[in-house]
């Protein structure tokens, strides 16, 4: 499959995805905020990589990802169901940690930009 079909079907699978996991009704994957990050298929749509950040959840994104891989025949059963295609790739949810570390590296330029013992200036919050 050429790389602009394959980049076009990646993004119609995710736009897909996102309505399917609005709708599950599983109470580990309600509530709280999860973002489809990314979407990696392979060539021969054999597998698809999904990568999805969680946030504001009590037991972390471990539970969520959990809830959304033993959820992945179904997904997989829609994503066939509404594109029409006959052969859906497997799903594999995996934890996108990028927002998180971006947090992580912004206070650490914070600090650098600092020297010990002085304190950091109050930011306005307006």
């Amino acid at each position: 499959m050429p790389t602009k079909n394959q980049g076009r079907m990646a993004q119609d699978m995710k736009r897909e995805l996102i309505g399917i996991i609005g709708q599950l009704k599983d109470p580990r994957v309600t509530g709280g905020l999860l973002t489809v990050t990314r979407l990696e298929v392979t060539p021969d749509l054999d597998v698809a990589k999904v990568y999805v950040s969680v946030m504001g959840r009590e037991g972390g994104p471990t539970p969520v990802i959990k809830a959304l891989n033993a959820a992945s025949g179904h997904v997989r059963t829609e994503i066939s169901r509404r594109m029409h295609i006959r052969k859906a790739p497997r799903f594999i949810f995996v934890e996108d940690d990028g927002a998180a570390y971006a947090a992580h590296i912004n206070a650490m330029l914070k600090d650098l930009n600092h020297p010990e013992g002085e304190p950091l200036p109050e930011e306005d919050c307006e």
